[in-house]
């Protein structure tokens, strides 16, 4: 009998979990603009430049409890970033991209067209220095062009740029 007891509390607090991850997932919502104007710099710290955003492609995310994930495109030209560094992307919670996972802080993203699709590059902001890259593919289930966008996981769990998409799942 105490096995039992044992066993169902198991599982019971299992699924309690899987559920408060599920719930949690599901509590994320597009982050409004007035969010994101707080959020996001007028001017990105990009390695030793401070580089102007362009506000109106600001994209991001929120669980409604203060944590974002959220991206906008930078105003590179006439800066050494210019063909390097499209987006500056801050996220406030690990996110797992690929094969890297991104902790907490503020990122640069780059991006190269390859036959398939763009080939996603994530640079640490301060530094410049080469995190990860990830294939994002053409999406045919998506017809609105974005410049950027983030989704959020209750809609699709992918960030958008173009036409073109790439997974991401929410850490702990």
């Amino acid at each position: 009998m105490r096995k039992f007891v044992a066993v169902a509390v198991v599982i019971l607090f299992c699924g309690l979990g899987f559920a408060g991850a599920q719930a949690s997932h599901q509590s994320w919502r597009a982050a409004t603009q007035q969010e994101l104007q707080a959020l996001l710099p007028v001017r990105a710290p990009v390695v030793h430049e401070r580089i102007e955003t362009e506000m109106r492609t600001a994209s991001g995310i929120t669980n409604g409890e203060g944590k974002y994930v959220a991206g906008v495109v930078l105003i590179t030209a006439g800066y050494s970033a210019n063909g390097k560094y499209s987006h500056f992307f801050l996220t406030q919670v690990p996110l797992k991209i690929g094969d890297f996972v991104l902790q907490p802080g503020s990122y640069l993203i780059g991006w190269d067209h390859e036959d398939d699709g763009l080939n996603v590059k994530f640079y640490e902001s301060s530094s410049g220095l080469f995190l990860g890259s990830i294939k994002a593919r053409l999406n045919s289930s998506i017809h609105r062009v974005e410049s950027f966008r983030v989704w959020p996981p209750s809609d699709r769990s992918v960030i958008q740029i173009g036409r073109f998409t790439f997974p991401y799942q929410i850490g702990d």
